[in-house]
């Protein structure tokens, strides 16, 4: 009988810190010396905090490795989702982190430090939050000392650590839903025109098109990346849901959801009937010439 009680009591006391204890992996910010200290110094940072569990260094590059990750800030939510299952973690941290030599008029020569860091759930793929800490000094060591020190004790380690408690509550509101009402069902649209037609489709069309804006965010880290979101477009032609499936981080998600957001369309036809209809959109971004 006491066997079979302590038993229990250390089935309970395993099961409650499975859910109080909150799994990451950091995966390698960049090849260079500098990315892999800032990886270690961001795992460093995690591990002070008795509510997350940080996966081992190098489980994680080989799992990372295992499934052919390259080093990618702008993935699909099939791809994240992939990545996330083979980490085996309830999120990750992917970034990039570099000392580079700058110039301009104002300073001939100065070195910025930078480390961009993206918060990912494993679960649904979705990016949760990015940070992009930059530092800019005359000594390249002085640029990578205030890095380095932003990661382990400054703001953006709090704003992570406050990221993913943020995060870790909203996925378990998620689970805790009950779906009451039926899923509608809304027809995806065909690859193309060619496809439609041969189906008696005709898809969406915009009544103008639009550019994002290319946001000073993403012009400061001089990033080029596609973003894609899918869009469910009612009968009448008005967008019922946007939701962003290829996504970039430093602002060009809200910067095209925003855009996306401001759509009118010709609604979708089949046989000359209006229907709703979810269509895919792709915004290339690159950045403006200097």
């Amino acid at each position: 009988m006491i066997r079979f009680i302590c038993a229990i009591s250390v089935l309970f006391f395993l099961t409650a810190n499975c859910y109080a204890n909150n799994t990451v992996s950091v995966v390698s910010f960049s090849s260079t010396g500098i990315g892999r200290l800032a990886a270690e110094k961001v795992r460093e940072r995690l591990r002070n905090e008795k509510d997350f569990v940080v996966a081992d260094a190098d489980l994680t590059r080989s799992a990372a490795m295992g499934v052919g990750y390259a080093g990618s800030l702008n993935l699909s939510l099939d791809e994240a989702r992939d990545l996330g299952a083979a980490l085996a973690t309830d999120y990750y941290l992917l970034g990039d982190a570099q000392v580079l030599r700058r110039s301009s008029f104002a300073k001939p020569v100065y070195f910025e430090a930078y480390c961009s860091i993206f918060l990912v759930s494993s679960r649904t793929g979705r990016l949760l939050s990015w940070n992009r800490p930059s530092f800019e000094n005359d000594d390249a060591g002085q640029a990578t000392e205030l890095l380095v020190r932003e990661l382990t004790s400054g703001e953006s380690g709090y704003r992570l650590v406050i990221a993913m408690r943020r995060a870790a509550d909203d996925e378990r509101t998620e689970r805790s839903i009950i779906q009451t009402s039926p899923v509608p069902l809304i027809t995806e649209a065909p690859d193309d025109e060619k496809a439609a037609a041969a189906q008696g489709l005709r898809l969406p069309r915009p009544y103008r098109r639009m550019r994002p804006e290319y946001p000073e965010s993403a012009a400061r880290a001089e990033v080029e990346a596609t973003v894609d979101v899918s869009v469910d477009v009612n009968a009448d032609g008005e967008i019922a849901d946007a939701q962003i499936v290829r996504w970039a981080g430093f602002g060009l998600d809200e910067a095209t959801l925003a855009t996306v957001r401001q759509l009118h369309f010709f609604p979708a036809m089949k046989n000359g009937t209006a229907i709703p209809m979810r269509v895919l959109l792709r915004y290339n971004f690159r950045k403006p010439p200097r």
